[in-house]
């Protein structure tokens, strides 16, 4: 039986508006699903034909439908929290195909104006957070090696990213080394985390251990030194991205409602990550290197950005000590002021006026000055320093319907009138981009309403993209389509 394919007759909304635009449009997070009896071929030959059974028994990501297995009575007492569910976009045949063929994404990509697409696909995203070593490393090796090979025909428009284990920092230069090394990929993620047990309640067995762990965000307070492998970032000249998930956390656990879970769990752990690589003072120690969070929109980052200096400059070791500091309380002066207004209300009880006024902090306060910067890895000495070592590094993966983003462009509000920098990470694939082929007629959309400029646009859609994958790698783009873009934008910039 021969399928009659509904494709477009004349050129897409997005097309025509790519033609008037007259810069490339690049997506930097289109969505892929793998074929997955190819996989497990690759996975067989990676780590043999035990390692394929226990992974189809054990997918990544299955424990988070653990839910469907239990009764409700479980559901409470363990806390689980409700995933998503129909995740795909599935009316149109075309559209559900695209994204597992790697061909069909091709060709449909140039329909829909994009000229470039940093792919994520859906294992690739999943794996580093495997738990069992060996799983997760075979795992992890094999479809990078799939994804090199089925994406390396359509390389002028399609780069896939190779997935990086991070439990530990020998793990991660490993592979990145044989992805980077012998591959041939150009763009990685890494996962924003590593669930780790708190070692004072492993005592209580593993069920207690596995619930009760911290965040290992791989910069402030990790279990590892992972400068290692952000100077192999740096060698091969590679962007660590992170397509994190906070579903499960506290504030994700909902036993009922998955939306609720769903709403913000990706900006909750791509914060989570900024925020320790600022002040673990990794973005000090590499002033080239650059990270991207994908999928949670540039809101947060917004904020982020303006809340770290409006705490520098309320909580720096300055101010602390000559604002803050209780040896400055004049007692007498205080004293007298209470008893002229307190009234009854003190009358025989100025022995206890020093709590809750800060006289006896000293039993919780810093007993070591130097404790008093909490902003010292981060090598803040003033308001420029925090714009330099987070807003110069930080990029924000953010979709193409997302009306926040006009805060991430709000030069008015923002520190310094500097913008965020937001780009077109548009989630295609996914059940929000039921049309691959609308994105580009979303995302300019924005400017037609007048949320956000027509030069804002042009960084979102394309300079903020060049400027990131190019921040390392200035040979990013050869070969591809948008390589004569790529060296302009270069050659302007006097790179």
């Amino acid at each position: 039986m021969t399928i009659a394919l509904d494709r477009p007759t004349q050129k897409t909304k997005s097309a025509q508006i790519r033609e008037k635009l007259g810069y490339p449009i690049i997506d930097t997070d289109v969505h892929t699903q793998e074929f997955e009896p190819a996989v497990l071929d690759y996975l067989e030959e990676v780590a043999g034909s035990a390692i394929v059974e226990r992974f189809k028994e054990h997918l990544p990501g299955a424990s988070r439908f653990k839910w469907y297995k239990q009764t409700w009575e479980e559901r409470f007492a363990y806390r689980t929290n409700r995933p998503n569910w129909w995740g795909r976009p599935t009316k149109n045949t075309l559209n559900l195909a695209t994204i597992s063929l790697p061909k069909l994404l091709h060709e449909r990509l140039q329909e829909a104006g994009t000229d470039f697409a940093v792919v994520y696909p859906n294992l690739a995203t999943m794996a580093p957070n495997i738990g069992n070593e060996e799983m997760r490393r075979a795992v992890c090796r094999a479809i990078n090696n799939y994804h090199a090979d089925i994406f390396r025909p359509y390389s002028d428009r399609l780069t896939p990213i190779a997935a990086i284990p991070m439990h530990t920092p020998q793990e991660a230069i490993e592979e990145l080394e044989y992805a980077v090394k012998v591959l041939g990929l150009k763009a990685i993620q890494i996962p924003g985390y590593v669930r780790r047990p708190i070692p004072a309640f492993e005592k209580y067995g593993k069920e207690v251990a596995n619930e009760v762990v911290w965040i290992d965000n791989f910069g402030l307070d990790s279990e590892y030194d992972y400068d290692p492998f952000w100077e192999k970032c740096v060698e091969l000249k590679v962007v660590p991205t992170t397509h994190a998930s906070s579903q499960g956390w506290t504030t994700q656990r909902s036993v009922t409602n998955a939306q609720y879970n769903h709403i913000n769990h990706f900006a909750f752990a791509a914060e989570a990550l900024c925020k320790s690589l600022f002040f673990g003072g990794v973005t000090r120690r590499f002033p080239t290197l650059k990270f991207a969070f994908m999928e949670g929109g540039s809101a947060w980052g917004a904020s982020l950005y303006a809340d770290i200096i409006w705490h520098w400059e309320t909580r720096n070791k300055e101010h602390l000590l000559t604002k803050n500091n209780p040896a400055l309380v004049d007692k007498e002066a205080l004293k007298e002021l209470y008893i002229h207004y307190g009234g009854e209300l003190v009358h025989g009880r100025l022995d206890g006026l020093g709590d809750g006024l800060g006289f006896h902090s000293k039993h919780f306060a810093p007993q070591d000055p130097g404790e008093l910067d909490e902003f010292a890895l981060a090598g803040i000495e003033k308001p420029e320093d925090v714009r330099d070592r987070f807003l110069n590094h930080f990029y924000f993966g953010t979709e193409s319907d997302d009306t926040r983003v006009a805060q991430a462009f709000n030069r008015k509000a923002l520190p310094f009138g500097d913008r965020v920098k937001a780009f077109l990470g548009s989630d295609a694939g996914h059940w929000d981009v039921p049309d691959i082929t609308s994105v580009a007629a979303n995302a300019y959309s924005l400017a037609e309403r007048e949320i956000i400029t027509e030069e804002d646009l042009r960084y979102f859609l394309s300079i903020h993209p060049l400027e990131l994958y190019t921040s390392l790698n200035r040979h990013f783009f050869k070969g591809t389509a948008v390589e004569k873009q790529a060296e302009e934008y270069l050659y302007s910039v006097g790179r």
